[in-house]
């Protein structure tokens, strides 16, 4: 066996054991997380993403091991909007916190084929066409800076393409009477709110996949680091969102780090022919000090408001 095939199938063997606990031991009936059990999971997802890097390093050498752990830093701030996201969402349909879970579950289980079909495709791009790494930088860039000093967008899951389509071919239930995607009446089959929450789930995780990708490919083109790292912060997001969404306003300066990470990795894509290329080393630095800095700007400013 290949060192890279000795990662993947380690890869492969968290997953499955790490879904069947979820599903058939810890989550088979539908509750409310605890902010307990979601720090408990968060701890749990960090420290088999932190493992497996070390499992790079040892397989795959130093510079692999910085490029997985750039990627995963990078994905997890990219986390921040899907957070935002999902408690928009989940308040848009009336979803109580008792069946958000199952929502999230399946939302990331689709994100994680989603961005496979992305990576691969966006690694065919580049390999093919070397000038579609400009473009890509480009549109980190734009992101980056509509993010930083952009307004803030409206949701409106009603304009979904997804969901138009779905509420003109199938009946639509108006209440969440239980944990159910699909429910019959009288012979008929209908969806319910809690499936069109998903739909918008998934919908949006298209648009921020946009992102994500290119932001990661920034720092590496391996598809192991790419999907590895992209995974494991995937799957600490369902725990993540438990954790800080009744303290999402305290990161106010986060949002905007993060604009900044992605500016910064877009000018990195572009300079990634020239000279002045950016080595991996002073990325990961970048990444993580502005990470750290955002985190605790927010943190004195959400303490000197809270003593007003």
């Amino acid at each position: 066996m290949t060192n890279e095939t000795i990662l993947w199938t380690g890869f492969a063997a968290i997953m499955v054991i790490m879904f069947t606990l979820d599903m058939g031991v810890f989550n088979r009936k539908s509750h409310e997380i605890s902010f307990r059990e979601a720090a408990a999971w968060t701890s749990i997802w960090v420290t088999l993403a932190l493992a497996f890097n070390i499992g790079v390093y040892y397989e795959l050498g130093r510079e692999k091991a910085l490029e997985f752990l750039a990627g995963y830093l990078i994905e997890q701030s990219l986390s921040v909007d899907n957070l935002f996201v999902f408690i928009m969402i989940f308040s848009y349909f009336h979803v109580s916190r008792k069946h958000q879970p199952k929502i999230l579950k399946w939302g990331i289980l689709g994100a994680l084929v989603l961005r496979a079909v992305f990576i691969i495709a966006g690694i065919d791009l580049i390999e093919r066409f070397s000038w579609t790494i400009y473009l890509f930088g480009g549109i980190l860039v734009v992101t980056g800076i509509k993010m930083g000093f952009g307004k803030e967008g409206q949701l409106e899951p009603e304009k979904n393409l997804a969901v138009r389509l779905i509420r003109r071919f199938m009946p639509i239930t108006k209440r969440i009477r239980s944990d159910k995607f699909f429910i019959h009446i009288r012979g008929i089959t209908a969806a319910t709110p809690l499936f069109l929450a998903l739909v918008v789930i998934e919908s949006s995780d298209v648009i921020f996949a946009v992102d994500s990708i290119p932001a990661v490919l920034s720092v590496t083109r391996d598809p192991l680091i790419v999907y590895t790292s992209n995974a494991f912060a995937i799957m600490g997001l369902r725990s993540m969102y438990y954790l800080l969404a009744n303290v999402m306003g305290m990161f106010e300066y986060l949002k905007l780090g993060v604009s900044f990470i992605l500016a910064f990795v877009g000018v990195k894509m572009l300079l990634t022919h020239t000279a002045y290329n950016i080595p991996i080393q002073f990325s990961l630095g970048i990444i993580f000090g502005v990470l750290v800095v955002s985190v605790l700007a927010s943190t004195i400013t959400a303490r000197k408001k809270s003593l007003l």
